[in-house]
C-alpha cells in the first residue's frame, strides 16, 4: 500500500524568527504503520503537495488549529481526484466534527495499536468515518521508535544550523492548566514509557540536538532522576518545557545536556525570579513563554511584565495571546461569558485577538503584542537572541567533543567525487 502522508502549512506567529522543526506527529505515526505501508511524506511548510501522486490513501496530520484551513483545501484537491482521505492529529482531535465534514475517514486518539484496523478496514472497501480512540490510551509499551527517516532532513536547517529533532518521553499530563488541551487530548494520568525504550530513541537520532516535547517533565520526581541519569552517557544537548524546580533533579538534568527550558512566566514574583535564577545558576538557558491577555493583565501590567524579563535578563522571549482553543480550560469560561469573537481557524495562531479581553479593548491587546515583542527586542533582536542561545550549545559541543558541522547534502557529495 502507498500512502502520501501530507503536514499542512500554517501561518507563524508575527514578529518571531521563522524556522522549522521536523514534525513530531507525522513521524510518530508513521512508526505505528505496517511495514508493508509505502510512506511518501510531505511538510508543506518547506515542500509543495503534490496533488497527482500515486497513491492508494492519502492521511493528512494536523497539529494547530491554524492548520485546518489548508488541510481541508488539500483534502477536497485530493478527493477531487478519487482519493481517499484520513485525517488524525491533535487538532483533528480537538475539532473532530467539523473535520469530519471535509474528509472520508477521521482516526480519533493515539494510533499505537489500532491503526492496523483501519487500514485492513480500507483494503475491504470498509473504511469507517469515524475511529474514536479518545480517552482509551494503548499500552504505552506500544510507542516505538519515531520513523525519522520520512524526512528530508536537508531541509531542517536555519542559516546552516542543523535544527533539533523532536522526541516523547511520556504522555499525558496531571497539572490541567487553564489554557492547555492536553487533559482532553492526552488525558490527566502521567503516563511515563520505559525508560530503555526512550534511550534507545535517543540513541537512534543522528542529530546531537534534541526537544523533548512531553508537555512537563516535572511530574515525577523519582522517574526525573532515573532518566536523567540514564541520558547523560548519550551526551544530546536538548531542550524541553519546564524541569521540576529541585536541586538534584535540576543538577542531573544540566549533567544529562539540558540546553534550555520553555518556562512559563505569568507574573513578577519573586517564585518566577528565583526559577529563572535557579536555572542560570544551573547553566541550563531560559526561554520564557509569556502568555498576554489574562484577565488579571491590565495594560500596566503587561508593561511591567516586559520590564521584569529585562530586569531578570531572559535569554528569549516568545509572547503569545491567549487563545481559547477547543477543549481547553479557559474556551469554556470564554464561551459561558458570550467573549469568543472569532470562529476564524487561520486567526487562531496565539498572534490575534479572538477573544474580548477584560481589562482593554481587543485593539489594545493587538498593541501591546506587538510592544511587548518590540520592547524586549530592542536591543537586538530576537533572531540575534536565538543565536546567543545556538552559540552556547556550541561551545559546550565542542568542548565535549560532540560538535558536528552541518555541511549540505550537494558540498558533502562534492567533496567525495572530488577525493
Amino acid at each position: 500500500m502507498n500512502m502520501e502522508l501530507i503536514y499542512p502549512r500554517w501561518p507563524k506567529l508575527d514578529r518571531q524568527t521563522e524556522f522549522h522543526l521536523p514534525p513530531h506527529g507525522p513521524v510518530v505515526f508513521a512508526a505505528a504503520l505496517p511495514e508493508e505501508v509505502k510512506v511518501n511524506f510531505t511538510d508543506e511548510n518547506l515542500q509543495a503537495v503534490n496533488f497527482d501522486a500515486s497513491c492508494d490513501l492519502v492521511a493528512i496530520s494536523t497539529m494547530l488549529t491554524s492548520q485546518l484551513p489548508r488541510a481541508f483545501e488539500i483534502a477536497r484537491e485530493f478527493r477531487a481526484r478519487g482519493k481517499t482521505v484520513i485525517f488524525g492529529g491533535i487538532s483533528t482531535m480537538l475539532h473532530a466534527e467539523e473535520v469530519q465534514q471535509h474528509a472520508d475517514s477521521v482516526f480519533l486518539g493515539e494510533v499505537e495499536g489500532r491503526i492496523g484496523e483501519v487500514l485492513e478496514d480500507f483494503k475491504r472497501g470498509e473504511l469507517k468515518p469515524v475511529y474514536n480512540y479518545m480517552h482509551n490510551h494503548p499500552d504505552i509499551n506500544l510507542v516505538g521508535t519515531a520513523r525519522r527517516d520520512i524526512l528530508n532532513r536537508e531541509l531542517y536547517n536555519y542559516r546552516g544550523v542543523q535544527m533539533l529533532d523532536l522526541v516523547h518521553a511520556s504522555r499525558g499530563c496531571k497539572f490541567d492548566c487553564f489554557p492547555c488541551c492536553t487533559g482532553f487530548l492526552g488525558g490527566k494520568a502521567f503516563r511515563p514509557r520505559p525508560i530503555d525504550k526512550v534511550i534507545a530513541e535517543m540513541e537512534a537520532i543522528q542529530n546531537n540536538r534534541m526537544f523533548i516535547v512531553d508537555n512537563s517533565l516535572a511530574q515525577d520526581k523519582q522517574w526525573l532522576i532515573d532518566l536523567f541519569t540514564a541520558m547523560a552517557p548519550l551526551k544530546k544537548k536538548w531542550v524541553s518545557h519546564p524541569i521540576l524546580d529541585d536541586d538534584e533533579v535540576l543538577k542531573l538534568a544540566a549533567d544529562a545536556g539540558a540546553w534550555y527550558v520553555y518556562q512559563a512566566v505569568f507574573d513578577t514574583s519573586d517564585t518566577i525570579r528565583n526559577r529563572i535564577k535557579r536555572l542560570k545558576e544551573y547553566g541550563i538557558g531560559i526561554e520564557g513563554t509569556i502568555i498576554l491577555g489574562t484577565d488579571d493583565q491590565s495594560e500596566d501590567d503587561i508593561k511591567r511584565l516586559v520590564d521584569f524579563l529585562l530586569e531578570v535578563e531572559l535569554d528569549v522571549a516568545e509572547f503569545t495571546i491567549m487563545t481559547p482553543f477547543p477543549h481547553s480550560p479557559i474556551r469554556s469560561q470564554l464561551e459561558r461569558e458570550g467573549r469568543i469573537l472569532s470562529n476564524d481557524w487561520l486567526n487562531y495562531t496565539a498572534d490575534k485577538v479572538v477573544f474580548q479581553p477584560k481589562q482593554m479593548t481587543p485593539d489594545k491587546l493587538q498593541e501591546m503584542y506587538y510592544y511587548a515583542w518590540d520592547t524586549f527586542n530592542a536591543d537586538s533582536g530576537h533572531a540575534l537572541k536565538m543565536g546567543k542561545l545556538f552559540e552556547q550549545v556550541i561551545r559546550r559541543e565542542i568542548e565535549d567533543g560532540t560538535y558536528r558541522r552541518y555541511e549540505p547534502r550537494k558540498r558533502r557529495q562534492f567533496k567525495k567525487e572530488s577525493a
